[in-house]
């Protein structure tokens, strides 16, 4: 049994020179754009970085000095190599992750976190995993709760999400019932890990992707008593926690909004943004067109609309915005012709991709980081 967690801590050729600024002139004709950065490789212990200019991913290698290393990506991050083991029925080796909010004074850019529970009226979140078997570990998505809104040090309460486990290993405490949360069945347990308490919900089996608002957990631990309407929501996190290798572990799209009833870049007044996301879709392909209203009685500028495509999905081409990347957790930019969204108005764009599966449209949009309507 897992009984105890560290706190964590963070901090040419002249032919292949033409063909780049060739595919780069062709990206921007399609209007995708490349890539933010490349791929960052961090196997520093605490080592991070951001991506997408809204998350951060890190490393966080607390309970093994052997060798971690991750890979971030546009998308979210990959586990390169993870070496040595620790005991299954205690601590795990690490908690590589990414996150939206504040953890030991690291705050994501632009992060709404830590927030009033009471003054937030949804956290819309999806992730998706990629698994292995050849390893004993857990796929954890975090919330953190504290009675102050510390951006430091360890919260009062964890509650703990996990999507899958490979191996002999227990979340923290026992097994004190079952529930059903955000449309599933899970195992809850309870217990302290002599830091903080600790709220774990368990997946019976395992759960490649999913799109949830995280205030429903959030709310269990009200109820429970393990947390209060006035205390905060410092960050939210997605990661794994190995006990033996991890390489190959993936977390392939993340995305975060906190809706706190502010307009995008005003707080204070309603959220007001819709959107509208009409499809043709076809054996392998589909094309979108996604019309963006701001309700709102003050303009938007240099708006930036997320959502996450469902996992098999791949944009190849778009029209009257920027998106990157091309799947996983999106952001579509306005260019420079419709940049402002006036007070009332409205931008619309498209995009074409390809799928594999069932087809089927996001579940949730955020504006500059606030929660969205559907129409």
């Amino acid at each position: 049994m897992r009984t105890s967690r560290h706190p964590h801590r963070t901090r040419t050729h002249a032919l292949l020179g033409a063909l780049l600024a060739s595919l780069t002139t062709l990206a921007a004709l399609l209007g995708t754009a490349p890539a933010a950065h490349a791929d960052t490789s961090i196997c520093e212990e605490f080592g991070s970085t951001t991506i997408q200019g809204r998350y951060v991913v890190q490393n966080n290698r607390w309970g093994t000095s052997q060798t971690q290393c991750i890979t971030a990506t546009d998308s979210g991050f990959r586990i390169t190599q993870a070496d040595g083991s620790v005991p299954t029925n205690g601590a795990p080796k690490s908690y590589p992750s990414v996150f939206n909010g504040c953890h030991y004074t690291n705050c994501s850019p632009g992060t709404r976190l830590p927030a009033q529970l009471s003054a937030i009226s949804s956290a819309p979140t999806a992730i998706s995993y990629s698994y292995v078997s050849n390893a004993v570990y857990d796929a954890a998505y975090d919330i953190w709760l504290d009675p102050t809104p510390r951006t430091d040090g360890v919260n009062r309460t964890e509650i703990m999400v996990w999507f899958n486990k490979v191996g002999s290993i227990q979340p923290v405490g026992s097994q004190v019932g079952s529930a059903t949360v955000a449309g599933r069945q899970w195992q809850v347990w309870s217990g302290n890990n002599g830091s903080n308490d600790v709220l774990s919900f368990v997946a019976p089996s395992a759960i490649a992707s999913w799109n949830f608002d995280v205030m429903d957990f959030v709310r269990q631990a009200v109820s429970r008593g393990l947390a209060q309407n006035n205390w905060y929501l410092t960050s939210v996190q997605a990661g794994f926690e190995p006990w033996q290798n991890g390489t190959g572990l993936a977390v392939t799209s993340f995305s975060s909004a906190v809706n706190t009833g502010g307009d995008p870049g005003n707080p204070g007044t309603p959220a007001a943004c819709t959107v509208s996301y009409a499809t043709n879709v076809w054996q392998g392909g589909f094309t979108a067109d996604v019309t963006l209203t701001n309700t709102g009685s003050s303009p938007v500028n240099d708006w930036k609309l997320g959502f996450t495509l469902p996992a098999g999905q791949q944009i190849t081409s778009a029209w009257n915005a920027g998106l990157s990347p091309s799947s996983g957790s999106v952001t579509a930019s306005g260019v420079a012709y419709n940049a402002q969204i006036p007070a009332g108005g409205k931008v619309s764009f498209g995009f074409q991709g390809t799928y594999g599966g069932n087809f089927a449209k996001p579940a949730a949009f955020s504006l500059n980081g606030a929660a969205c309507g559907i129409a």
